[in-house]
């Protein structure tokens, strides 16, 4: 459930992108948010909350001197759906109204389960909000014992259906990646920190896939698919770095510059025979000696008979989403 004081941000953001760019008075913004949440709303309650919102957001809420009316300038870039503020915010709206409107909308709306820990969410855009100190205990995947960790919270990211913190580190030293899914408990400890002036999550995964962070030197990864298959990767990228390298026609040619990692290796291979990987060599021959041992699984049930040639494609095709 998202906690009183984000819902009320996001209310706030939600209520000025529909007010657009003439944007509204105090007093307007006061009357509506007596109407919602019944009470008062003071000046100075609503500057630190524009504060708050920027700090987690990224969306400024400005005022124009000359009519004292506050707005958002841009608003569509707050409404855009491939805007990484938007997706967050249409994310925690969506969980709201599916939450008030559960019965009316049974059976109506569909969302996929995310294991993702996000009973620590709010938590921690709260303690990002104030720059104030986490205590965590934290278990990996593969230990069965749990680790103390003091953390500075500086980021959440999103990735493969589970969000992740980005912190310092006390103890290590360094900025690390936390799975929230993997947090056991979390405290703040009452101490502040000042948040680095050049931090920027963005910049620092620039050339990672998903959520590793490694001293791996990136490297330009070209990959071939046909003109249908380029149609998809257009529409969802394989890493943000993603441009067009080559077409013929028939065959595109999409290059990523990227730090390889088991990550990338398994989203290459869920991507299966749609797509080639022309370079680097390593990648090339890592994918091929995988497909290697995941036919040997299968050999013995693979028969003349009752196996086709992968170009004759299957008997039927299942329906999907309108393309």
């Amino acid at each position: 459930m998202v906690s009183e004081l984000l819902k009320k941000y996001i209310w706030l953001i939600r209520t000025f992108v529909r007010a657009g760019e003439r944007g509204m008075s105090l007093t307007e913004l006061e009357e509506r948010w007596e109407l919602r949440f019944g009470a008062g709303y003071p000046r100075r309650t609503f500057n630190n909350h524009r504060d708050a919102i920027e700090a987690l957001f990224n969306v400024r809420i400005e005022c124009d001197r000359s009519t004292n009316r506050y707005y958002i300038p841009a608003t569509e870039d707050v409404s855009d759906e491939n805007a990484a503020s938007a997706w967050i915010i249409n994310t925690f709206t969506i969980n709201e109204m599916l939450s008030m409107s559960k019965e009316r909308l049974s059976g109506r709306v569909s969302v996929e389960d995310i294991p993702s820990g996000q009973r620590w969410l709010t938590h921690i855009m709260e303690a990002m909000t104030d720059n104030s100190e986490l205590k965590v205990s934290y278990r990996k995947y593969d230990s069965g014992n749990s680790s103390a960790y003091t953390l500075r919270p500086y980021a959440l990211k999103e990735a493969s259906r589970r969000w992740y913190l980005v912190a310092y580190c006390t103890e290590r030293d360094s900025v690390r990646v936390y799975g929230l899914d993997r947090i056991l408990s979390l405290e703040q400890t009452g101490r502040h920190f000042r948040m680095p002036a050049d931090f920027d999550v963005d910049a620092l995964f620039a050339t990672s896939f998903g959520v590793y962070l490694s001293d791996e030197r990136p490297v330009r990864i070209l990959l071939r698919t046909s003109a249908k298959e380029a149609g998809y990767l257009r529409d969802l990228p394989i890493h943000p770095s993603q441009e067009e390298a080559g077409n013929d026609g028939e065959r595109i040619t999409f290059s990523i510059f990227v730090r390889p990692n088991e990550s990338l290796i398994m989203e290459l291979e869920r991507l299966g025979s749609r797509i080639e990987v022309l370079e680097p060599l390593s990648i090339r021959t890592r994918l091929a000696e995988d497909a290697a041992q995941l036919l040997s699984l299968y050999a013995a049930d693979c028969h003349p008979d009752t196996c086709r040639r992968r170009d004759e494609g299957p008997e039927k095709r299942e329906d999907g989403p309108d393309k």
